[in-house]
C-alpha cells in the first residue's frame, strides 16, 4: 500500500516535476512510506531532503532548552521554507501526549521565534510557490487515539485517502470537480450562517475566496473553506467533537463571539488549557470557516486531519488565516474545532437554505 500512497502523494498531491526541491519531515515510524516517496521523487527528477525525528524528541527539546536554544531556528528548515518548492509533512506519532506537560512560557518563546518562518510558510503556500501536503502514516499511537487496532486504523486511513479505489488520482480529480461547483456558488455569497441545536453564528465572507480542498494540500481532504471578514463574526458556536491540540484534549467547547472576537469561552474538559490558548496573540479571532465533505470519514478519531473533513460537519479555526482566502488574521496558532451538522444542522447563504442535515441542497 505504501507504493500506492507514495504515487498519490508524488504525482497528485505535490505534482512534483524535474528540479523541484522537496523537504520531507516525519518520524522514523514512517520510514516505509518515506522510502517509496523518496524513490518516486528522485525518478521525477526532484532534489530531496529527509528530516526524520525520533521518539520524544520534541519533549526533550522543550525540557532541556534554554531561552537561546528555544529561539534558534534550524538553517536547514529556514532554507527549505524560504527556497524549496515542495514540502511533505507526514504525521507518524509515537505518543500523542508528548507535548502536554510543556512549560507554557517555553512554548511562548518558541512560538515567537517561529513567527517569521510561519508567516513565510503561509505566504508561500498561499501563492503555491511552495507546494505542500500534510498526510498521515498509521501508527499505534494514532490507532489507540482512534479506538482502533493498528490494522483497523490502516484501513480507515487508506479508505479516507481513496487508496482502495481502482485509480485514486482519478477519484480525487472527481472530488475536485464536484467541489468546484460548491465553491463557485459560495464565492458569490456575502454572508453565511451556521445553525444547529447549540449553534447560531453568522459571518461575512464578502470579498473572501472559498477554496476547493481537493487533496493537494491535505491527504485525505474533502472540504471547502474560506475566512470570515475578521470583525463580522457574531453569535454562539458549540463544538461537540473532542479536539487534541498541543497534547491536550479539549471537549465540549462553546464560544461566544461579538464583533469578530471571542468574548467568552468554556469547555467541559480542558478549560485551563483553553484559558492559556486565548491569551496567545491573534487567538481570539477566526482564521478559517469550513464545511467537511469527505463521507468516507464518518467517525471522529481525535485527529484533526481527518475529523475536520468528516462529511456532515462544519469547522472553524481560531488564529492564523490562510492568505489565499483573503484572510488577514495573524497568529502563531491555527486551531480547528468541529461541530456536527448531520442531525438537523442548517447552513444559510444570504438567508437562503443551502445545506441541511449534513448535505448540500444546491
Amino acid at each position: 500500500m505504501e507504493k500506492c500512497y507514495a504515487n498519490l502523494l508524488v504525482n497528485y498531491c505535490l505534482d512534483l516535476v524535474k528540479g523541484d526541491k522537496l523537504l520531507i519531515r516525519t518520524t522514523t515510524l514512517a520510514e516505509p512510506l518515506v522510502k517509496e516517496v523518496y524513490r518516486l521523487a528522485l525518478r521525477k527528477g526532484a532534489h530531496v531532503v529527509v528530516d526524520l525525528s525520533f521518539q520524544e524528541a520534541n519533549r526533550i527539546f522543550f525540557e532541556e532548552s534554554d531561552d537561546e536554544q528555544l529561539s534558534w531556528i534550524s538553517p536547514m528548515l529556514a532554507t527549505a521554507m524560504q527556497n524549496f518548492s515542495a514540502y511533505l509533512a507526514i504525521k507518524a506519532p509515537f505518543n500523542l501526549r508528548d507535548d502536554q506537560s510543556v512549560d507554557p512560557e517555553k512554548r511562548r518563546i518558541r512560538s515567537k521565534a517561529l513567527t517569521d518562518l510561519n508567516q513565510t510558510y503561509f505566504r508561500r503556500t498561499a501563492d503555491r510557490s511552495l507546494k505542500r501536503n500534510l498526510c498521515q502514516y498509521p501508527t499505534n499511537a494514532a490507532a489507540q487515539q482512534a479506538g482502533m487496532s493498528l490494522e483497523e486504523y490502516q484501513r480507515f486511513v487508506y479508505n479516507a485517502c481513496r487508496l482502495y479505489d481502482d485509480d485514486p488520482i482519478a477519484s480525487w480529480v472527481a472530488v475536485r470537480n464536484e467541489q468546484s461547483r460548491i465553491v463557485d456558488f459560495l464565492n458569490e455569497v456575502s454572508e453565511v450562517r451556521y445553525l444547529n441545536h447549540r449553534t447560531d453564528i453568522r459571518f461575512s465572507v464578502k470579498g473572501r475566496t472559498w477554496i476547493n480542498s481537493d487533496g493537494q494540500t491535505n491527504m485525505p481532504s474533502g472540504e471547502v473553506y474560506s475566512s470570515a471578514v475578521e470583525d463580522s463574526v457574531e453569535g454562539t458556536v458549540h463544538f461537540d467533537f473532542p479536539s487534541i491540540y498541543m497534547g491536550h484534549t479539549i471537549q465540549g467547547i462553546t464560544l461566544e463571539v461579538k464583533n469578530g472576537e471571542v468574548k467568552k469561552w468554556n469547555a467541559i474538559a480542558g478549560q485551563e488549557f483553553l484559558d492559556q490558548l486565548f491569551a496567545i496573540p491573534g487567538a481570539k479571532r477566526f482564521g478559517e470557516v469550513a464545511i467537511g465533505t469527505n463521507y468516507n470519514i464518518s467517525i471522529p478519531t481525535g485527529n484533526i486531519l481527518f475529523d475536520e473533513k468528516i462529511g456532515g460537519t462544519i469547522h472553524m479555526a481560531v488564529g492564523q488565516s490562510y492568505f489565499q482566502t483573503g484572510g488577514k488574521n495573524e497568529s502563531p496558532i491555527h486551531w480547528d474545532m468541529i461541530a456536527d451538522m448531520s442531525d438537523g444542522g442548517k447552513i444559510f447563504a444570504d438567508d437562503e437554505l443551502i445545506y441541511e442535515s449534513g448535505k448540500f441542497l444546491i
